[in-house]
């Protein structure tokens, strides 16, 4: 019987990333379906949930992705609310990427060294992975910092936070890199997770700040977020500082995902979000 991967994307076009990775994590084929949301989301769970007998169900598996983490949240929330006993099969979420490559970075980091009761800052942190690498970063027992260009988007994505995971992260505006040199002025972790190609430190912003243990960013396109580093870096040492590029933690985002999406046909009832994929990420890590 085929693995059959549906992907349920909110946005137009389901990501051609998240099909590859669906394929190499084991689907024989991967559905996908663009523009989706808790109102129109109903008849295609229906169609997963009721047309294999339970013995067979852990063969159909469902991908909730899209750019937009709060939308997608809201779909994955939809497609379990159709559930019922006896009628469900394996689900995941990683809106761009927000679960597993903030998990493999965090992951990084906690294998690097100690993030319990350290002073974390997470750059241009508004977006899918920012707000879940602050997230995690938390719940690993780090003091967490969440940068923003404006205030409101930081207090904003704060509470988001707050409602979704029960954890405390404390907004700061952020407008320019002499504003963020400022804001990782005594902190530990330096984590960055703006868009790409847009540099929020340069190496002078950092160097010389004899409080910063470890570095890690998130963006792959040149110019890179914190200059100095080098997207291929693997938690190589820099002026007193470990530091991981994109590159070097993306292996682990790319296994991570394929792996989570090789245990949703191990039975039906898989549900994989933050918790459980931060898990699994530390032991791969």
């Amino acid at each position: 019987m085929k693995k059959l991967l549906f992907q349920f994307d909110t946005d137009l076009h389901p990501s051609v990333f998240d099909t590859v990775v669906g394929y190499d994590g084991g689907a024989d084929q991967v559905i996908g379906y663009g523009g989706l949301s808790p109102e129109n989301v109903k008849s295609l769970v229906e169609g997963a949930i009721f047309t294999r007998a339970p013995k067979d169900k852990k063969n159909t598996a469902i991908f909730v992705g899209g750019s937009d983490m709060v939308a997608g949240q809201a779909l994955f929330n939809a497609v379990q609310s159709h559930f019922f006993p006896g009628f469900q099969v394996s689900v995941m979420l990683d809106s761009n990427g927000s679960n597993t490559t903030a998990a493999a970075a965090v992951a990084k980091l906690a294998a690097s060294g100690t993030l319990a009761g350290k002073k974390a800052v997470v750059l241009a942190g508004t977006g899918p992975v920012g707000q879940r690498a602050a997230v995690m970063l938390a719940q690993e027992g780090a003091t967490v910092t969440l940068t923003a260009r404006t205030l409101d988007r930081a207090k904003q994505a704060c509470e988001n936070m707050r409602v979704r995971f029960g954890v405390t992260l404390t907004p700061m505006e952020a407008f320019d890199n002499e504003a963020r040199a400022l804001a990782i002025a005594d902190a530990q972790i330096v984590l960055a997770t703006g868009a790409t190609g847009v540099e929020l430190l340069k190496l002078e912003h950092w160097r010389d700040n004899p409080n910063i243990e470890m570095i890690a960013d998130a963006n792959a396109t040149p110019p890179l977020g914190i200059g100095g580093t080098d997207m291929m870096d693997k938690g190589i040492g820099r002026h007193g500082k470990i530091i991981w590029g994109a590159i070097g933690f993306g292996a682990l985002k790319l296994a991570l995902h394929r792996t989570c999406i090789a245990q949703l046909f191990e039975d039906n009832k898989q549900v994989f979000d933050a918790e459980n994929i931060f898990a699994l990420a530390k032991t791969m890590a």
